[in-house]
């Protein structure tokens, strides 16, 4: 009972108060920025606490700051174009600012630890951080850059990608609790998905670029198959990230990564899938639909 109303908690209010930030136009959609550089916060906090279970990690403060700090680049980025101040670099500064953030790790552990027997682990798990809650999510603010014919395209691409991943959740779910109690188990990471809800997954986020498609044929142009063949991609990319921070927390002996969502754990619960997914919407948007300015 408690996952159902914490499911419809987020359809009737997450939900809306997500796409209430994305369609907010002012400064380029600086709401959404501000919104996915406190989910970087927030999620690299709650990681270190995961890889700090086990492992020596660099210092928390500086970790979590890095994180912030990519996704913030790729804010500054979006948002300065819009009050008269651009980057002759295009979306390079982005990747100048996380290769920064690496190196600032590398200088902190070469030349401040007084002991290198746990820089290994230190400095993957520091980087797989910084990564994984900064430099991934920077792909949703590179979408707020779009542009078609002049317009910018961003309220119909980020909704189209949260209703993708969404729907990947919800009906795989949905479908799980329904028809899953007999072929559950199939994967050791979670045991509680069934090979119905991961059907369930495809179906929902192939249903969701089908819709995007018909709403908007003038970005998601050409053939259906194309949103076909990202909507399948996009449900893998989904179902992968979501079992790869159920690994993450099971390594850890952790069952929830955070208490901040009441019915659904921490911030990474929620954004697993969204993580992972972003980049790949991001580049096969740009590959099958694109170019966009």
């Amino acid at each position: 009972m408690n996952k159902v109303v914490s499911r419809l908690l987020i359809f009737f209010i997450g939900i809306p108060i997500v796409i209430a930030f994305i369609v907010a136009p002012f400064c380029n959609h600086i709401l959404l920025h501000i919104l996915v550089c406190l989910i970087s916060a927030l999620g690299a906090s709650e990681l270190y606490d995961i890889f700090s279970v086990k492992y020596k990690l660099l210092n928390k403060k500086l970790i979590i700051a890095e994180s912030i700090f990519i996704p913030l680049v790729a804010a500054l980025y979006a948002i300065l174009p819009s009050l008269g101040i651009s980057f002759y670099s295009g979306q390079e500064i982005i990747t100048f600012a996380y290769i920064v953030t690496i190196l600032i790790l590398f200088t902190v552990e070469v030349f401040y630890q007084k002991e290198f027997e746990a820089s290994n682990t230190r400095l993957a798990s520091s980087i797989f951080i910084i990564t994984y809650t900064g430099f991934l999510l920077t792909f949703i603010s590179r979408m707020t850059t779009w542009t078609l014919d002049g317009k910018n395209i961003t309220v119909p691409v980020v909704c189209v990608f949260i209703l993708m991943v969404f729907m990947c959740d919800s009906i795989a779910w949905f479908l799980g609790v329904l028809f899953g109690k007999s072929n559950r188990g199939i994967v050791k990471a979670s045991p509680n998905k069934s090979c119905i809800g991961f059907i369930g997954g495809f179906i929902g986020s192939v249903g969701a670029g089908i819709l995007g498609y018909y709403l908007w044929p003038q970005i998601f142009s050409g053939s259906i198959l194309k949103i076909v063949f990202t909507g399948l991609c996009m449900a893998l990319s989904s179902i992968v990230g979501d079992l790869t921070e159920s690994v993450l927390k099971r390594s850890s002996g952790i069952k929830d990564s955070g208490k901040i969502i009441p019915g659904r754990g921490g911030i990474l619960d929620s954004i697993d899938s969204i993580v992972v997914s972003a980049p790949i919407f991001y580049l096969l948007v740009s590959i099958l639909f694109g170019p966009f300015n």
